[in-house]
């Protein structure tokens, strides 16, 4: 079955195309904010309008928009086509996307969290976790990292520590959804946030 594949969980735009765990086509941007106009127009991009039996979205954690609209993509298009739906999380997309440029024992995923703080996840080499999702200051997740070496977007706070450390930056590509088992994309297409929201429901006097 042809999957089409949507990430949208960093600054990052990307879809791609999957069938028989070849990647088809695919397209990536850095688009920072501009997720929800770039998207539908890169699917319609690819062969055949992206059109695909199976929808697969990143769910996060990440960008509290972009997985958002991401998200709300990939419903409206399995929608529209009938197609099948589900999620995956983008730690260990971006695990497998580390592993994949070069192997280690294991990895720790950081990402921006915002609010000064990051996500972060060990795997290892087979990417099943070593490690609870947190979201951390990056004093505290330097603290965790216990020498791995680290990738993802939010490595650069812990290079601004100032500490001699096997850092990757790097951004998640839709692509790289071939690389996970059928075991990691099986998620309910809902958002997965990564730390408690900001606002908090007032409590009636």
């Amino acid at each position: 079955m042809r999957t089409l594949i949507i990430e949208t969980s960093t600054t990052a735009c990307s879809v791609a195309l999957i069938e028989d765990g070849a990647v088809v086509a695919r397209l990536h941007d850095v688009v920072g904010r501009g997720h929800a106009e770039r998207l539908i127009p890169m699917v319609a991009a690819l062969p055949g309008g992206g059109r695909a039996g199976r929808v697969l979205v990143d769910c996060g954690p990440g960008s509290f928009t972009g997985i958002r609209v991401g998200i709300a993509a990939a419903r409206g298009l399995a929608l529209g086509w009938g197609a099948e739906i589900a999620g995956f999380s983008a730690l260990p997309l971006i695990a497998a996307m580390g592993f994949s440029d070069r192997l280690t024992d294991d990895i720790a995923v950081i990402l921006e969290g915002g609010h000064g703080e990051v996500f972060m996840q060990a795997f290892n080499a087979d990417l099943t976790p070593c490690s609870p999702m947190e979201s951390l200051k990056p004093g505290d997740a330097l603290a965790a990292l216990a020498g791995r070496r680290a990738v993802g977007n939010g490595v650069r706070w812990l290079a601004d520590l100032g500490v001699d450390l096997d850092l990757t930056d790097m951004l998640p590509d839709a692509a790289a959804a071939a690389l996970l088992p059928a075991t990691l994309t099986r998620l309910a297409p809902r958002p997965i946030y990564g730390r408690a929201p900001d606002a908090k429901p007032s409590v009636p006097r």
